[in-house]
């Protein structure tokens, strides 16, 4: 099996070559696919996880993700602010998020042509989930390929948006996405996200619960074949001290 090191995903970022403000698209394709490869891209898709109210106590698993998010988002920020050239890196560095960076750079490069226009239609139905990759990450990267059609004045039927990513769903989630397609009442969008983020939630439970309980048989296995052992050994010293 190849590893990928941070030394090889350093070396990738630094062979893409500098946005100087032309061929946008294809520079932004790049950018993404390496942004997805060290696995920050999700800045720019997921919103940051909320500070807790005034008198709300946090769990220690909350704020870890908080700090990680703000680290990623830094680091995302920087590598995209890394594969800008001088100019644009000068005009580009003072935007905060790396959110809010990828979308000026969209307004400011995808005009309002044919191309652009084709670009983004096929992004969306050509789009195709993955398994390996949070299924709540991918559906919020498609949001934000629809965004940009409102941005392009192009129009969707929302149940056609809905149905093709319920089409788009990954290989291990055919049961659920037949049962989806099923159902005997229409779904929005926001209701689809709200049935995808229990769905990977309860997959999450069930993924720790298994783990936690293979854990568990592994252990039981080895303390019965310690016991086992240890039998074995006493009846041969037995059989030993019986022959002398």
């Amino acid at each position: 099996m190849a590893f990928v090191t941070l030394k090889d995903m350093g070396s990738d970022f630094h062979r893409l070559e500098h946005f100087d403000g032309g061929d946008f698209v294809r520079w932004q394709r790049k950018m993404h696919f390496l942004l997805v490869t060290v696995k920050v891209y999700y800045v720019i898709v997921n919103p940051r996880p909320p500070e807790p109210g005034e008198n709300e106590e946090e769990s220690v698993a909350k704020t870890h993700e908080r700090l990680r998010w703000d680290q990623d988002d830094e680091i995302c920020r920087g590598h995209i602010l890394n594969g800008m050239s001088n100019t644009l890196f000068d005009a580009y560095h003072t935007v905060k998020t790396a959110k809010e960076l990828w979308n000026q750079l969209e307004r400011r490069y995808i005009t309002e042509d044919a191309t652009s226009k084709r670009f983004i239609v096929s992004k969306f139905f050509d789009y195709k989930m993955v398994d390996g990759r949070s299924v709540m990450e991918q559906f919020n990267e498609i949001k934000s390929i629809l965004d940009r059609y409102s941005q392009h004045k192009l129009a969707l039927d929302e149940f056609i948006v809905v149905t093709s990513i319920i089409d788009k769903l990954p290989p291990s989630w055919k049961n659920f996405r037949n049962n989806l397609k099923h159902r005997k009442e229409d779904i929005n969008l926001d209701e689809l996200g709200t049935h995808l983020r229990i769905e990977e939630d309860l997959r999450k439970e069930e993924k720790s619960k298994s783990e936690g309980s293979n854990h568990f048989l592994s252990k039981l296995s080895k303390r019965k074949v310690n016991v086992m052992l240890r039998k074995t050994m006493k009846m041969k010293w037995n059989l030993e001290g019986a022959n002398e």
